[in-house]
């Protein structure tokens, strides 16, 4: 399975904006630029597209392990802060802390817990992220 999506730029680094798009439509002309990304805009940017994806994977892979588990959630919900730092390199991701909420009566606390972790684990966007920031999780489970 492939899946594309496409950015345009016109301009210098920092006086330049662009758009994203994808055949999906989700993204259409998404408008970004320099101060989205590293000032104070209103657009959106790279990392932040990287944290809906990283969340988005994140909730189905947890559901399908909570499925596992025994466990039906009525809801999950997940928040993906990513961390970009300065590095000898120059702007790099070094951090993603994923905070989750499970919504799930009745549910086994550790059995959630441990799914929760299993999916951090797994969900295919932790896996490509993983091998270069630092991610953590932090589970809530609400009964």
């Amino acid at each position: 399975m492939n899946r594309t999506a496409s950015a345009e730029w016109k301009g210098t680094l920092k006086e330049g904006k662009g758009t994203l798009s994808g055949p999906s439509g989700a993204l259409k002309n998404v408008p970004y630029s320099f101060r989205d990304r590293f000032e104070d805009g209103n657009g959106t940017n790279p990392e932040e597209l990287i944290a809906a994806a990283h969340a988005g994977c994140f909730s189905m892979a947890l559901s399908g392990r909570l499925v596992e588990s025994g466990i039906t959630a009525e809801s999950i919900r997940t928040e993906a802060q990513v961390t970009m730092d300065r590095t000898d390199a120059g702007p790099t991701v070094t951090k993603i802390h994923l905070v989750t909420a499970i919504r799930a009566p009745g549910a086994d606390r550790a059995a959630a817990e441990k799914a929760a972790q299993l999916a951090k684990e797994t969900c295919p966007i932790s896996r490509l992220l993983g091998a270069a920031a630092q991610i953590t999780l932090e589970t809530k489970i609400e009964g």
